[in-house]
C-alpha cells in the first residue's frame, strides 16, 4: 500500500472520529426548554390597591347585573326591571365579561387599600377589618381567597351563557348567586362582624314579599354605600 493511500485513510478516519465525538457532545447537550407563555408578557404588576380595584373597575360594572334585574318596592307595590332591547343584554354582557376577566386581577398580589387607609378599623367605628388585619387573613389561608375568586369569576361565566339565551329568569338568579358571591367574601374579609346581621335583614326582607315573589337579600350594598 503506498504512503499516499495510508495517509488518505488515516485521515478518512480520524476525520470519522471528530464526526462521532461531535455527535456525542451534540447529543449531552441538554435542549433548551421553550419559553413559557407568559415570559413574553413579564411579569402581571399592579396598579391600585384591592379596594381602589373593587371601587373603580369590578363594583360599577357588577351593577350592569343587579342593575338589569331589580325589584322596586314603592307604596304602589313592587315593580321589576329586566332586560328587554338588545342594549340591554349587551351591558349585561360587558359586566358579566368584566367579572370573568377581571376577577382574576385579584390574584394579582397588590395592597389591599391605598397608603393611609386604614378601613373603619379605628375610633369611633370599628366595624371593619384593616388592611394588615385582611392580609393576615389571606396569608394564613390563600386558598380561601383564590376560592372566593373563582366563584366570582364562576358567575361571570355564568352569566355570559345567559346572555347567549337572553334568559331574563335565569339573570335573576344568577344575580342572586353574584350578591352570595360578593357579599360571603366580603363578610370573611372586610366586615365579619356583620356577619350575624345579614340573617336578620333577610328574614325581614323575605316579609316584605307575597309568597312566589322574586326575593332580594340584604347583603348586596349599591355602589358606594360604603367607604
Amino acid at each position: 500500500m503506498s504512503v499516499i493511500r495510508i495517509r488518505r485513510l488515516l485521515a478518512f478516519a480520524a476525520l470519522v472520529a471528530l464526526s462521532v465525538v461531535a455527535a456525542a457532545c451534540s447529543e449531552a447537550k441538554p435542549a433548551s426548554e421553550p419559553p413559557a407563555s407568559h415570559a413574553m408578557w413579564g411579569d402581571m404588576k399592579s396598579v391600585v390597591s384591592v379596594k381602589e380595584l373593587m371601587r373603580d373597575l369590578i363594583d360599577p360594572l357588577a351593577d350592569n347585573i343587579f342593575d338589569a334585574v331589580r325589584s322596586d318596592v314603592t307604596s304602589k307595590g313592587t315593580t321589576e326591571s329586566r332586560p328587554t332591547t338588545d342594549d340591554d343584554w349587551e351591558k349585561v354582557r360587558i359586566g358579566a365579561t368584566a367579572l370573568a376577566e377581571g376577577s382574576y386581577l385579584l390574584k394579582v398580589p397588590r395592597p389591599f387599600a391605598p397608603a393611609g387607609d386604614n378601613n373603619n378599623s379605628g375610633p369611633p367605628d370599628y366595624w371593619e377589618l384593616s388592611p394588615a388585619e385582611i392580609k393576615a387573613k389571606l396569608d394564613a389561608d390563600p386558598v380561601l381567597w383564590n376560592a372566593k375568586v373563582e366563584a366570582l369569576r364562576n358567575v361571570g361565566l355564568e352569566v355570559l351563557e345567559i346572555v347567549k339565551k337572553k334568559d331574563a329568569d335565569a339573570l335573576f338568579d344568577a344575580a342572586g348567586d353574584l350578591d352570595i358571591a360578593c357579599e360571603t367574601c366580603h363578610l370573611e374579609y372586610w366586615y365579619p362582624s356583620e356577619k350575624a346581621l345579614m340573617p336578620r335583614l333577610d328574614r325581614q326582607l323575605r316579609e316584605l314579599f307575597p309568597p312566589g315573589a322574586k326575593k332580594p337579600v340584604a347583603s348586596h350594598t349599591p355602589t358606594g354605600a360604603r367607604p
